[in-house]
């Protein structure tokens, strides 16, 4: 069986789908690799690293995937891509397919099998598989740390004999794995951190990482989530409560800052 690992089209995708460790794991089950030449380098993995795992290194996207049965990306193949795939192909990758019917069907159209990555089962086994929730933790702190970026100042208080600078205020719409981790790296980098959902599980896990919950906590609040601990769609009255809510709360962060607007 041969699997390959081709380049990522997209000119601000940093990641690759296989790394050497994936690729040892992969030879030793009897497969033959070859990745494009610099494939992984925007992830700082030189051809060298691939080559010292077994892998083959190919000059180009069609060396790489050249009578290939498995294609492993990061995104969705572009339809200038699948021609290079040989038909019964397994294609392995983010798909995002919703609103993109058209580059879907150009798969099917292209004769290959599209695996989408991120409709995984979010159970036990597949934990190890479960790519929303590795990616998601990663955009929760990689967020916060453009957003200090964007923000331009210090975010923990500090305190000298020249004065006190007050610690930022930093608010996190959404608790799931992305606002877990933005909160807890924010709370890292000394901020005083607030978030809300409309979760009530989300409440004590917002305040286990140090952070105070805010929420309209109401009846419809306390039967917001589903039995298998998703969020259900909240009613017109509830979203305009929590807006006003939300509103009043950043008003301060508003009104305090001199930065440009």
């Amino acid at each position: 069986m041969k699997i390959g690992v081709p380049a990522e089209v997209d000119g601000l995708e940093s990641r690759v789908a296989a790394t050497p460790e994936t690729v040892k794991k992969f030879i030793a089950l009897g497969a033959e690799v070859s990745v494009q030449s610099g494939a992984g380098l925007a992830s700082r993995i030189p051809d060298a690293d691939y080559a010292a795992a077994g892998a083959t290194i190919a000059a180009n996207a069609a060396d790489a995937v050249r009578d290939a049965d498995i294609v492993l990306k990061v995104r969705r193949p572009l339809a200038d891509e699948l021609p290079l795939y040989r038909k019964g192909a397994l294609v392995v990758a983010t798909m995002d397919p919703y609103g993109h019917e058209d580059a879907v069907a150009g798969m099917a159209g292209a004769g290959v099998t599209a695996i989408a990555m991120e409709f995984m089962p979010r159970i036990t086994r597949a934990q190890v598989m479960d790519v929303l929730s590795s990616q998601a933790n990663l955009a929760g702190y990689q967020a916060v740390i453009d957003a200090a970026s964007e923000y331009d100042r210090a975010l923990p208080m500090m305190m000298t004999a020249a004065g006190t600078v007050p610690a930022a205020r930093v608010f996190v719409m959404g608790a799931g794995v992305a606002g877990l981790q933005a909160i807890a790296t924010a709370r890292r980098l000394g901020a005083v951190v607030t978030a809300t959902d409309v979760r009530p599980a989300a409440k004590e896990q917002v305040e286990s990482l140090g952070a105070k919950f805010v929420a309209v906590e109401d009846d419809e609040f306390k039967q917001a989530e589903t039995a298998a601990g998703y969020a259900k769609p909240m009613s017109a009255e509830y979203q305009a409560k929590q807006a006003a809510l939300v509103a009043e709360h950043i008003k301060p962060s508003r009104t305090s800052s001199s930065r440009r607007p």
